[in-house]
């Protein structure tokens, strides 16, 4: 269990990280394309930390009403975050 838990937390550190970078390679080009790509990868690694938040707060910690809100709103928030990254992904790439 402690294992899995470390596990997570790198993961939540890694997707923080590269969404940081993701952030500030999108503000720094000029093109159009590229700084629509690199903003829907943003979208994504935000998403996927989201996610993994809500499923730190859900399954590793005591039950409380509070974290079962916040577990739920963070997973909502990141799905939306994650299709919504993969959309413009693709749609920035065909073009």
């Amino acid at each position: 269990m402690q294992t899995v838990q470390t596990i997570l937390f790198a993961l939540i550190f890694v997707t923080l990280a590269c969404s940081v970078y993701y952030s500030f390679r999108s503000r720094k080009h000029n093109d159009p394309k590229l700084r629509g790509i690199y903003s829907s990868r943003m979208n994504i690694m935000m998403g996927i930390m989201l996610v993994l938040i809500a499923v730190s707060q859900l399954f590793f910690f005591t039950d409380s009403n509070i974290r079962r809100v916040f577990g739920t709103i963070c997973f909502l928030l990141g799905v939306f975050n994650l299709f919504s990254g993969l959309r413009n992904h693709a749609h920035f790439t065909r073009q």
